[in-house]
């Protein structure tokens, strides 16, 4: 009886010890990050709870219906609001970066660029203008990895007085074509194969052997940048030769490039699985605890320029975006930072639901005048449209600043519809009205693009962009890797294109080709050797008794 009295009392303690802990809101574990306090942070912030719970139409939840259980089931409002939202509380994934994480932050001038653009977002040194940005992967579906082998997104929306201006960009500086109809069949390459459900190398190498301008893009997620070491620690580019103009309706030609103050960081193959393994979350969780910590990601926007008077002398298509302009045609210019300092308080209003449009200009920043820029201004427009809805612009996360408009109705949100505005143009009764743009450029260029093969950026980047013999190597051994399950005569087409680019590249990976095919082959045959070995077998049934039973009566299999 001693006994269990002191048993009790040892059991009461260790319940008020955890009682006191939990009510005490106190971090007495050093090791917990700001990911694992969300919900301690918020109950911190709140030390009372923050009013009546209501169904979904503002009446209060009476606490007899959190019950349904020998209730009248199908008059409890609350239990129809439960499950018909639920049913429906997911919209229709990204096609490509679905799997992302965001923060909102601010954009600060610090140099003068009005001879440039009359951008009002980019003039006025000090100038802070708040911003939303978008971190992602390329190809990965909702339930991926952060850590695979491709390139990653950032687009950043500027809340800007005459408008919002999306960038959207990528960690690689060039993009993998310039034709807008190649986008579907480039995607449909890197998913999943229709009939197996796996990703399947040898279509990858299909299509870029039968595209070879695909290649200098692929060149680059090949090589140390195609695994950053989290989204804090890459550099982004909006890809596009962008058209931009000042007060005086002067044109320059621009790549804009986001330059991370963090310093760029990457990781090999063999630290990206051993991450994977213990942390598939790592780069959204670094992103999260970083802000949350004070540690605010910060980037340098500049501008590379040139102007009319480069355009014409270059030797090269300046708007082509499977190329970098070569240097010595062009000068930089920096314009400002951008400054993350807030993660997101509810990730499907203010990321999930976000869209990034690169067709969202401002005056000043006329844009990119090619054809896949145009291509893009329609494609992100459907999409939104079909994941979002017609009127996905009055989401919160997308409202501009500044809204008057002649649209009407359509499915929610529908804000303010405008009220009793006329809703038609021109009208008498002072509706709202166009401007003239008197810094808008009189001349529009038309450039003429070609479709012919050049592989000398291919080769500059093998033979200059890696940096080091190290680096080169590393790009062979993952290019060799990417090429293990390929099938002929598709490997064979991309053995020869890659002698094309370069002789030594061409030689290099098919050797290394060679030896890992080897590894794999000797690896494949052991197994096998081991599993047409001979394998002993115990009698289930041995002369101690009939083998054992659970409570249902079924024999236990043993193992062997």
């Amino acid at each position: 009886m001693m006994i269990a009295m002191s048993s009790m009392k040892a059991i009461v303690v260790c319940v008020l010890c955890v009682i006191i802990l939990v009510e005490s809101d106190e971090y007495l574990n050093v090791t917990y990050q700001p990911v694992h306090r969300q919900l301690l942070d918020f109950k911190k912030e709140h030390p009372h709870p923050i009013g009546l719970w209501t169904k979904n139409a503002g009446d209060p939840v009476e606490i007899r219906d959190t019950i349904t259980i020998n209730s009248d089931t199908f008059n409890n409002q609350l239990l129809i609001d439960t499950f018909s939202t639920f049913d429906g509380e997911r919209i229709p994934e990204r096609v490509v970066h679905a799997r992302g994480i965001g923060a909102f932050g601010y954009f600060e001038v610090t140099h003068d660029v009005s001879k440039y653009t009359s951008a009002d977002v980019f003039n006025g040194v000090g100038k802070k203008t708040p911003i939303v940005a978008r971190f992602s992967n390329a190809l990965q579906g909702l339930g991926g990895t952060d850590l695979p082998r491709e390139h990653r997104g950032m687009s950043v929306k500027f809340y800007t007085k005459e408008g919002n201006l999306d960038l959207l960009s990528l960690s690689i500086p060039v993009y993998f074509y310039r034709d807008p109809l190649f986008f579907k069949h480039l995607l449909h390459t890197t998913t999943r194969n229709p009939q197996t459900t796996t990703f399947d190398p040898t279509s990858v190498f299909d299509f870029l052997t039968l595209r070879p301008a695909f290649v200098h893009g692929f060149f680059w997620v090949m090589s140390d940048i195609g695994i950053p070491d989290g989204y804090r620690r890459m550099d982004a580019f909006p890809i596009h030769t962008y058209e931009i103009s000042n007060k005086h309706g002067e044109t320059h030609y621009v790549r804009f490039n986001f330059r991370t103050e963090q310093g760029i960081a990457t990781l090999t193959n063999a630290e990206a699985a051993a991450i994977q393994a213990q942390d598939p979350e790592y780069y959204n969780r670094d992103f999260y605890i970083a802000i949350e910590s004070g540690e605010y990601p910060a980037w340098r926007l500049e501008i590379d320029v040139m102007t009319p008077h480069d355009i014409q002398k270059v030797d090269y298509d300046p708007f082509d975006v499977t190329r970098l302009w070569k240097n010595g045609t062009f000068f930089t210019v920096q314009i400002g930072r951008m400054i993350l300092n807030k993660n997101v308080e509810n990730n499907f209003r203010d990321v999930e639901q976000a869209a990034f449009n690169p067709g969202h200009l401002v005056p000043g920043i006329p844009g990119p005048p090619e054809a896949l820029f145009r291509g893009r201004r329609i494609f992100y427009r459907d999409t939104q449209n079909y994941r979002l809805g017609r009127n996905h612009n009055n989401i919160l996360v997308n409202m501009p600043l500044y809204s008057k408009t002649y649209v009407r109705d359509g499915t929610p949100p529908t804000r303010l519809n405008m009220k009793n505005v006329p809703n038609y143009f021109p009208n008498s009764f002072h509706g709202p009205l166009p401007y003239v743009d008197e810094h808008r450029p009189w001349k529009k260029l038309q450039v003429l693009e070609s479709n012919a093969v050049d592989l000398e950026p291919a080769w500059y980047f093998y033979n200059f962009i890696l940096e080091d013999e190290a680096h080169r190597q590393r790009f062979i051994n993952n290019f060799a890797r990417a090429l293990v399950a390929v099938t002929p005569p598709v490997l064979q087409r991309t053995l020869k294109l890659l002698h094309q680019v370069d002789n030594d590249l061409g030689q290099r990976v098919t050797v290394a080709h060679q030896v890992l095919l080897a590894q794999v082959m000797a690896q494949q045959a052991a197994a096998r050797a081991a599993s047409a070995a001979p394998r002993p077998i115990r009698n289930l049934v041995t002369s101690e008794g009939p083998p054992e039973h659970d409570n249902m009566g079924s024999v236990y299999k043993i193992s062997i």
